[in-house]
């Protein structure tokens, strides 16, 4: 009757609220993650409250009908066997959505979902079995260690577990693994590994529930902290996915474009993930923690074994906070440097960094510091809480400390070289001497600015050498890639040709560039004549230049002379070259040379014209 009526009036509340219970089949394109998480929490808000509904009615009749003595046994079996079944499918719905793939929370198969709602509610009878049927042998005399019926239910619902999570083994992976294709070799591997992870952690609680009650600590199992334990840890995929879900919609869009932009954007999400992750890891240890009585009262009044383990969690709680500021610092630094690079348009994994040919526009200054800051800070997060968990668990630190400033004065001593390349590199930074990307010339040695550490920098030549120069050994710093750069080319015609028409042909030249979508937001100062230069002994040499934006000027330097080749072969004018003239006296009156003695002048004409390249102008710095 109790049922009858508990069933009645939950029937008459489902009819009332069936909007509630029933979701759409078809999701719009236009639903949001927030209105799908409203519809599943609507539908699970509705099935708790109906079960609520048959349990108070069902005890109203039973307190009603049932004499006292009974009511107590009958209280039993309303929670767990219809109560706490009918609440955990409610609750794996929630996630799984069975019968409607278009709400599933969690990325997984049909028929995995649909198995884990039929085997939750499974799994959750057998364990309200438990909770009924051991309760029950003790208020009538049979105490709990009396009878090995606990044993062989703790047993089958452990045996159950692994089965269930080993037959849907592929659905738990893709669970683990997510809908995300951004998935990383490590949480690959930690998604096929978590079905064998779930088998050890049933047959792990359960081997702890025979040791605990071994030693009859019989109490310490009546709140049932091994099955917490376990549906908690099985329900991690399901809480890494929700992880990931709340970073790919929650995470801040990506900010400008390009591989710079893009690297950014994936690192901030991983990094979300992680931080995530920790939070998560540091609840889940808190809650399991208090699941076994690891509570403060009890650690404060516990033996050696429970301090080591209390110590041993704190220690864990420690290292975790540390990895989560370390990642906060991290994030937050990683993303001002993206961002500075991205609005700089300086990609320092670029293999042409800096304009390819050497004289790139660089990085603003504060992405050329902020890399030092990074290594900084990250090296006193670690050391600091590395520190605080140390001496959480009892290790004496000042004998470390003592240690390291022992040490640090012996560096000082001993190293007074390396002392005076990080102040000089600290000197250097303060004077925005140089920045990452930019093409420097120090004492001879030329090169993009690769990388800085806090003792030295590293150029790289554009011909592909990396020079190493620690900051002591630097004189001076002379760089060709601030703001703006001057580019001058040499143009030498035969002797006539009108410097005029060279000036026009240049002029428009400059003006057609500066039109050309490609070219024209690198120009500074359009292409234009000098005029004449000077003479040589072979023709006129003409000068012309312009001003561009430090990076760009090699590329708008080889299509100038590809116009200005172009231009000369249609308006008629050729290219002096040099020549080597050879007078000879006699030749007028017809003399002939001897084959020794046309020999003699090809190699006198071969040595001059060879003393004359050399003397020709160098083209090893930019600009020349």
């Amino acid at each position: 009757m109790a049922i009858a009526g508990g069933l009645v009036a939950e029937l008459i509340f489902r009819r009332v609220t069936r909007k509630w219970l029933v979701l759409p089949n078809v999701i719009e394109a236009t639903t949001t993650l927030r209105q799908t998480l409203m519809s599943l929490l609507a539908r699970l808000t509705g099935e708790v409250i109906a079960v609520v509904v048959f349990v108070v009615v069902a005890y109203a009749i039973t307190f009603t009908l049932v004499p006292e003595f009974y009511r107590p046994f009958i209280g039993l079996v309303g929670p767990a066997l219809i109560g706490l079944p009918r609440i955990s499918t409610a609750v794996t719905r929630f996630f799984m959505a069975p019968n409607n793939p278009a709400y599933r929370i969690v990325h997984t198969d049909d028929a995995t979902a649909k198995g884990m709602v039929y085997h939750t509610r499974l799994f959750a009878l057998l364990i309200g079995f438990s909770f009924v049927i051991l309760p029950f042998n003790a208020a009538n005399g049979v105490p709990m260690g009396e009878t090995r019926l606990g044993f062989w239910l703790n047993l089958a619902v452990h045996i159950y577990a692994a089965i269930v999570v080993w037959r849907y083994r592929n659905g738990l992976v893709m669970m683990m693994r997510g809908a995300d294709p951004d998935v990383s070799p490590f949480e690959e591997r930690i998604a096929r590994a978590f079905p064998i992870f779930g088998i050890i952690v049933s047959m792990g609680t359960w081997w702890v529930v025979n040791i605990v009650a071994s030693y009859g600590n019989f109490a310490l199992l009546g709140s049932a902290p091994h099955y917490k334990t376990m549906v908690l840890l099985f329900f991690a995929p399901a809480m890494d996915t929700a992880i990931r879900g709340l970073v790919r919609h929650l995470s801040p869009p990506m900010t400008g474009e390009g591989p710079i932009a893009l690297r950014a954007f994936h690192a901030t999400k991983r990094s979300y993930i992680r931080i995530g992750r920790v939070l998560v890891f540091g609840i889940v240890l808190v809650t399991i923690a208090g699941f076994w009585g690891m509570t403060a009262t009890n650690i404060a009044s516990a033996g050696v074994g429970e301090r080591f383990a209390a110590h041993l969690i704190e220690f864990l709680m420690i290292m975790a906070v540390g990895y989560l500021v370390y990642e906060v610092v991290s994030l937050i630094i990683n993303r001002k440097l993206a961002a500075e690079q991205t609005a700089a348009g300086v990609d320092p994994h670029d293999e042409a960094m800096g304009g390819g040919d050497g004289g790139g526009a660089g990085g603003s200054r504060l992405s050329t510091v902020l890399p030092l800051i990074l290594g900084v800070s990250q090296a006193a997060i670690v050391v600091l809480f590395l520190l605080l968990g140390l001496s959480n668990i009892g290790v004496d630190t000042t004998p470390l400390l003592a240690g390291a400033g022992i040490v640090g004065l012996a560096i000082g001593f001993g190293a007074q070289k390396l002392v005076t390349d990080v102040v000089s590199g600290i000197f250097f930074l303060i004077d925005d001497a140089f920045r990452t990307g930019e093409y420097v010339e120090v004492d001879g040695t030329m090169g993009t600015v690769e990388k800085i550490s806090i003792r030295s920098m590293q150029l790289r030549h554009h011909k592909g050498p990396v020079h190493t120069l620690p900051y002591g050994e630097i004189p001076k710093i002379t760089n060709f890639s601030r703001d703006w750069v001057i580019m001058k080319l040499r143009f030498t015609v035969p002797f006539g040709t009108d410097p005029e028409k060279v000036r026009k042909i240049f002029k428009k030249i400059g003006q057609e560039m500066a039109e050309v979508e490609l070219y024209k937001d690198d120009f500074l100062q359009p292409f234009k004549s000098q005029g004449v230069f000077e003479f040589d002994d072979v023709g006129i040499v003409i000068r012309g230049k312009f001003m561009a934006k430090p990076g760009t000027q090699f590329t708008l330097r080889k299509e100038i002379y590809n116009r200005v080749n172009k231009a000369f072969e249609e308006n008629g004018i050729d290219f002096a070259r040099r020549e080597v003239r050879v007078a000879l006296p006699g030749m007028e009156d017809g003399y002939k040379m001897t084959e020794d003695e046309k020999k003699a002048v090809a190699a006198a004409a071969t040595q001059a014209a060879q003393e004359m390249a050399d003397q020709a102008p160098a083209a090893d710095k930019p600009g020349d």
